[in-house]
């Protein structure tokens, strides 16, 4: 029997269910569905919704649960991904109306693994245009579940929104200046961007291939650690997929942070911040301290080069991975992907050398960071919650950009994972996050300090009224 707020449970909750036989994944699948279909009206989270498909895939599940053949933690449970992964048959547009009829020959390597763990397909959510800043002025953005007149993070909007209002049970985002932390913060789920090369990237629309990182987002740091383990892993098509060995995400939980050195730079966790983000950041490490963690302080290396030049990086990225459709087809682009295409185009391989150069230097010392510290606590982005207008008008503000991303896009230069978890909300009741940031490949550590720290505090749970 489903409960009236199902849709709310947890991913690892809901498969225990379905592989107790409690809940049909006939009868779930069903009930999303329909929810999507009602809900989703408003709230535009969804590019395409794979009823068919997902019929096909939660009768084979219900048949080999039936069976007792579990094939793991997401047997049965609808998840979605973000519209820039390929999909066999299904429109894959990635954002942008140039692809709207774009129809995939063969999966994305995440794609076809999450088929072969079992789950149930819902559909392809919505994203900016190419995940770079701005939806296509064609496309109507999805919609902030908790407040309708608020940002809901980019690139991955429809990830954070379908998750958040318990449209699916865990989704795909992809992450190259904050895209899977943004819509995460904004909506109030947990998302991990893994160390780059940890997921292939294969079958995915490229916006920087040395900046894109592919990785879920959930209603907590342990279905992550699910979702994590079944799309992890070396890619005989993607040779910058890592060989390293994928561990079980889920196992040590109850280890919680004993052993663990949690590290935090006050200067960079209150420069340009505002004072939803201070406090909250405040409150995590009162929290972690109750907790009896080890928290050094630390100066982390500053950021402002490496930041200013991710715009440029990007571009000369994107340039080269649109060189097919542009200029030849501008006219089809919208302004903010043009203008970052524009950008790079007019960039010499002097200014790239330095670019490279400075990233380089930048990740060196964040290594070396890491050599005191197991953890690293930062907020997830200097403002929080803001308005669309806000968000509107910092646009055109050079230094609010660079304050948006100053704790997101350096992760992604460096390659380091991140782990982005609610840690409170606004006096107007929008939610705000907290990030972890580890080690490259110890995307264990920051699941179980997350389970830890999700254990002590409930924000996770709160959900939005829809």
């Amino acid at each position: 029997m489903i409960t009236r707020r199902a849709h709310y449970n947890s991913l690892l909750d809901i498969a225990q269910r379905l592989h107790a036989k409690q809940i049909s994944p006939v009868e779930l699948t069903e009930y999303m569905l329909k929810r999507i279909a009602t809900k989703d009206r408003r709230l535009k989270s969804f590019a395409t919704v794979t009823e068919e498909l997902a019929r096909k895939q939660s009768k084979k599940a219900e048949q080999e649960i039936q069976r007792g053949r579990i094939r793991g933690p997401l047997h049965g449970v609808p998840i979605a991904v973000k519209d820039l992964c390929y999909t066999r048959g299904i429109p894959t547009a990635a954002g942008m109306t140039i692809h709207k009829n774009f129809k995939p020959k063969f999966n994305a390597t995440v794609v076809r693994r999450f088929v072969d763990a079992g789950a149930v397909l819902l559909g392809k959510l919505q994203m900016t245009e190419g995940a770079f800043a701005e939806h296509h002025p064609d496309i109507v953005p999805p919609v902030n579940p908790w407040n309708k007149a608020h940002w809901t993070g980019v690139s991955s909007s429809g990830s954070g929104v379908a998750t958040a209002a318990g449209l699916c049970f865990a989704s795909l985002g992809s992450d190259t200046g904050g895209s899977i932390r943004f819509p995460s913060a904004a909506n109030g789920v947990t998302g991990l961007k893994p160390t780059w090369g940890r997921v292939s990237r294969y079958g995915i629309f490229d916006l920087a291939p040395t900046l894109d990182h592919i990785g879920p987002m959930c209603r907590n740091a342990a279905d992550t650690g699910a979702v994590l383990g079944v799309i992890a892993g070396i890619d005989t098509y993607d040779p910058t997929a890592s060989p390293m060995p994928v561990p079980n995400y889920l196992a040590g939980l109850e280890r919680g942070i004993d052993g663990l050195r949690f590290g935090f730079d006050p200067k960079y966790n209150s420069r340009g911040v505002d004072r939803d983000m201070v406090t909250t950041v405040r409150k995590t490490l009162a929290t972690l301290t109750a907790m009896g963690a080890a928290l050094r302080e630390v100066t982390f290396p500053k950021t402002d080069v490496v930041v200013e030049e991710w715009r440029a990086h990007c571009g000369i990225e994107t340039a080269f991975a649109h060189r097919r459709t542009y200029p030849k087809q501008k006219e089809r682009y919208g302004p903010a992907l043009a203008g970052l295409i524009d950008l790079g185009l007019s960039l010499s391989a002097s200014d790239y050398q330095r670019i490279l150069l400075n990233r380089y230097d930048f990740s060196g010392k964040v290594k070396a960071l890491f050599q005191d510290i197991d953890i690293l606590v930062v907020p997830a982005q200097g403002q929080a919650s803001p308005t669309l207008e806000q968000r509107k008008m910092s646009r055109r503000n050079l230094e609010a950009t660079a304050s948006l991303l100053r704790f997101t896009a350096p992760f992604d230069l460096t390659g380091s994972p991140a782990l982005t978890m609610p840690s409170g909300f606004t006096k107007t009741g929008l939610p705000v996050a907290i990030q972890f940031v580890g080690r490259h490949f110890e995307e264990d550590i920051l699941i179980r300090a997350g389970h830890a720290y999700q254990s002590e505090t409930d924000w996770h749970n709160q959900h939005p009224h829809v």
